[in-house]
């Protein structure tokens, strides 16, 4: 239970990350393309934190050298692929149906929550159990 919750607060951080991310980049950019632009830069953003905290706090990984974290890291991008696909929908599918930044982000935080079930599952069982050898 206290992993879970644990899990959870670090999964909030990062959600804020990518949101706030996004709405940085839509404050700096507000022309064609803004929305996907900063979906992009939000999951950049967020992708980062989160591997950055998961690595330390839930699966307590310490890299070999900074090949090892980047090869680490390559994994857990990749198997962010699926969770991201999640999160886009989500975010883009509130998006179309409502036609508001509010609930596009709304999508978003759902979109997020899912994903980031889905990932820890994924991260426990192919990427930081592999890669900790």
């Amino acid at each position: 239970m206290k992993l879970a919750l644990l899990y959870a607060i670090l999964a909030a951080i990062a959600t804020m990350a990518n949101i706030g991310a996004q709405e940085l980049t839509h404050q700096v950019y507000a022309g064609p393309m803004s929305v996907l632009l900063s979906i992009f830069v939000g999951t950049g953003v967020g992708l980062v934190v989160k591997y950055i905290l998961d690595k330390r706090y839930i699966f307590a990984f310490v890299a070999r050298d900074l090949g090892h974290d980047s090869r680490t890291f390559a994994l857990y991008t990749a198997m962010g692929l699926v969770t991201t696909a999640i999160f886009w929908g989500m975010e883009l599918g509130f998006d179309a149906l409502f036609a508001s930044k509010h609930m596009r982000y709304l999508g978003g935080i759902i979109g997020l929550a899912i994903g980031y079930v889905v990932k820890y599952h994924l991260d426990k069982r192919f990427v930081f159990k592999v890669q900790s050898a």
